[in-house]
């Protein structure tokens, strides 16, 4: 049987939106680059890990964040359900680091990161999720 690896972002800056997630999410941080992913990048004539086609945020799931050269259209098949003690609190904390809310519907808020990648986030007394 699959079992859950990565989730992996497709997006047009790995960097700074990897920076957003691992703002907007307590359990996850960037992963830091040692002597050998540096040298890899550099050999692929990339010198700053800002320019980093693929990043990698650490957690449970993983999220990889891949560079793809074409912008999101449409509305995403997937998306990532959050949730927190105070909602408005939370969502006035995501809008502060760069996302945007899109709907509200009922506990739920259906919010976009800032390349808008649609995400949802209720409080935690309400498991139940729309369709985002």
């Amino acid at each position: 049987m699959a079992r859950m690896h990565d989730v992996v972002i497709d997006c047009a800056h790995p960097a700074s939106l990897a920076r957003f997630w691992a703002a907007a999410l307590d359990d996850h941080e960037l992963a830091p680059y040692g002597d050998e992913e540096l040298e890899c990048l550099r050999d692929k004539g990339i010198d700053d890990p800002e320019d980093d086609p693929s990043v990698l945020l650490d957690g449970s799931p993983r999220f990889f964040f891949n560079r793809v050269p074409e912008p999101k259209a449409g509305k995403n098949r997937v998306h990532v359900d959050l949730w927190c003690d105070d909602v408005e609190a939370e969502v006035a904390r995501l809008v502060a680091l760069g996302a945007a809310v899109i709907s509200r519907d009922g506990v739920w808020f259906v919010l976009a990161d800032p390349e808008g990648n649609e995400f949802c986030l209720s409080s935690t007394e309400h498991p139940l999720s729309p369709e985002a």
